[in-house]
């Protein structure tokens, strides 16, 4: 896997376990468990944590018997990097497109544009 392996975007399950460790903090595998609905198996949840850490997106450290879990990425780099993956994907790497699509699947309409727009402006301006 080399290099890549980082790169390799989130599954559903996965961003919902990472969603738990960027809430908590840090996690052993049984308060994940915890949280996960519908309720996984704890060896589930133990697997995904240990592809969650050979692609980067956590890493482990032994605290008595238990592993305790932490993210490496934070939950916005973790989003922009979904966001440009479906871009690259789905866009031919084109965010335009991505926005047309929007526009003209109805998902949003030119008023909130201008609105998310002038939002982006301000926010923008604020040292």
């Amino acid at each position: 896997m080399g290099k890549t392996a980082k790169k390799v975007g989130l599954t559903k399950l996965e961003l919902r376990i990472m969603q738990v460790i960027w809430r908590r903090g840090r996690c052993t595998v049984s308060e994940v468990q915890g949280e996960i609905e519908p309720r996984l198996a704890y060896t589930t949840v133990q697997t995904m944590l240990n592809i969650l850490e050979r692609k980067g997106k956590l890493k482990r450290e032994l605290e008595g018997r238990a592993y305790i879990y932490s993210a490496t990425i934070t939950e916005a780099k973790a989003l922009g990097q979904g966001v440009r993956d479906l871009i690259d994907r789905m866009f031919g790497g084109s965010s335009e497109e991505l926005v047309m699509s929007l526009l003209r699947n109805g998902e949003i309409d030119a008023r909130k544009l201008a609105e998310l727009t002038d939002r982006f402006n301000q926010k923008a301006r604020k040292p």
